[in-house]
């Protein structure tokens, strides 16, 4: 029974971040059904799920949320008041509101929240009973609870964005930094096919998280420029190590797969196999140093010295494989070299020295992930141009006559 119980009691500890937020969420949509009950008649409901659709694990989520949850909510109602108002309440009515609302998100260009809120925050708005004031009474309710959500979204997560981003970036580097060692005692063992596919699918897992870390840097970015608590200058740091920890992860992947083509064509030369096991060796230890002195903010000596072993290795192995230049496998010999180059990267990323980090500008969160895909400023741009281009037209046209 204890082990039972300390099983259970395991299970909620590990996931403690997820058991706040949905304790959080549920406590908000109790809120929000209660404000929206006193302040709009049978509001509760309404500002119940859109307060429990909007919250998230963060402040600055959840008022991205809230805003798409308030603009789909304004253009549902309004198709969804003209749609009955024509078809009265009926299959044709859903149907077409749906159809509109749809087309609406599109043409404004709501990105892929706002354009899944459109439709559905239309439904609520459209159900038995629609007219004006209604509408007005839905609509009100979903501010009620977007704004409860907004507030409650504050106690949802006990770290800030940057807090968690350091945790995202810390625990992929630590991962890779286990995987860079597990390559490096298999190539010493003298590995095979099976085992480097395996490392090979890890490093393609690694890969998966790459979207996770930036997204939450990101966040720890936009957050920072509008919370008055937060520094802008640690979140512009966090993103450039981020930015760092990306092409680390890339450049586990292409060592993976080397291994692997090693694999398939025959192995690794015994006479380069101790120098490529150090050099793994050397960047293991060099990743892992440095997601240590993100997680602790020390030990920025040591990091700085591992990163200078694993291009130390790296040139070892490099004078290694052109020694053996003569009774290596050509092939071998490039891929050997490739190694090189990928510890040589993972490095100058570690160090964040590379012109790469700073130089090239990386691209910000995805149009599909954002509330609007195009600013409210650049459409009207666009539609004012429309517009003018008739008149601009007729202006050239009988410009002689006047």
């Amino acid at each position: 029974m204890r082990k039972l119980l300390k099983r259970v009691y395991k299970l909620f500890t590990d996931r403690r971040t997820w058991v706040r937020l949905i304790l959080v969420s549920a406590i908000a949509s109790g809120v929000a059904w209660q404000v929206g009950d006193l302040l709009v008649k049978d509001g509760g409901v309404v500002a119940a799920i859109i307060c429990a659709l909007s919250i998230r694990i963060s402040l600055y989520k959840s008022v991205r949320e809230g805003f798409g949850q308030i603009v789909g909510t304004a253009i549902g109602a309004g198709v969804a008041l003209a749609c009955v108002s024509l078809f009265n309440f009926g299959i044709v009515s859903v149907a077409l509101t749906v159809f509109f609302c749809s087309v609406v998100a599109r043409a404004l260009h709501l990105g892929e929240v706002a354009s899944v809120n459109v439709p559905v925050t239309a439904l609520i708005v459209i159900g038995p009973g629609l007219s004006e004031s209604t509408a007005f009474s839905r609509l009100s309710s979903t501010l009620i609870g977007a704004a409860v959500a907004i507030v409650f979204s504050y106690f949802s997560n006990s770290k800030t964005p940057a807090a968690r981003t350091v945790d995202k970036i810390s625990s992929l580097a630590n991962k890779c930094a286990k995987l860079l060692g597990d390559m490096s005692e298999g190539v010493a063992a003298g590995y095979d096919q099976e085992e480097a596919g395996h490392w090979l699918a890890k490093a393609r897992l690694l890969v998966e998280e790459i979207p996770g870390v930036r997204a939450q840097a990101l966040e720890a970015r936009g957050h920072a420029k509008w919370f008055p608590t937060a520094e802008v200058d640690e979140a512009e740091e966090l993103y450039v190590r981020g930015v760092a920890v990306e092409h680390t992860v890339v450049q586990v992947r292409t060592i993976a797969r080397t291994l692997f083509d090693s694999a398939v064509k025959g192995g690794i030369a015994e006479e380069t196999k101790r120098d490529i096991a150090q050099a793994l060796s050397a960047a293991s230890y060099a990743v892992s140093s440095k997601a240590e002195q993100i997680k602790t903010a020390q030990g920025i000596a040591d990091s700085r010295s591992a990163t200078q072993d694993a291009r130390i290795a790296g040139a070892a192995l490099a004078d290694s494989l052109m020694n053996a230049s003569n009774e290596v496998d050509q092939e071998q010999l490039v891929r050997g070299i490739s190694l090189v180059s990928n510890i040589g990267i993972i490095a100058d990323s570690l160090d964040e020295s590379s012109p790469a980090l700073h130089d090239v500008l990386t691209p910000g969160e995805p149009a599909m992930n954002q509330v609007l895909k195009v600013s409210p400023i650049e459409q009207g741009a666009r539609f004012g141009s429309r517009i003018a281009k008739p008149f601009i037209w007729l202006k050239r046209r009988f410009r002689k006559y006047f």
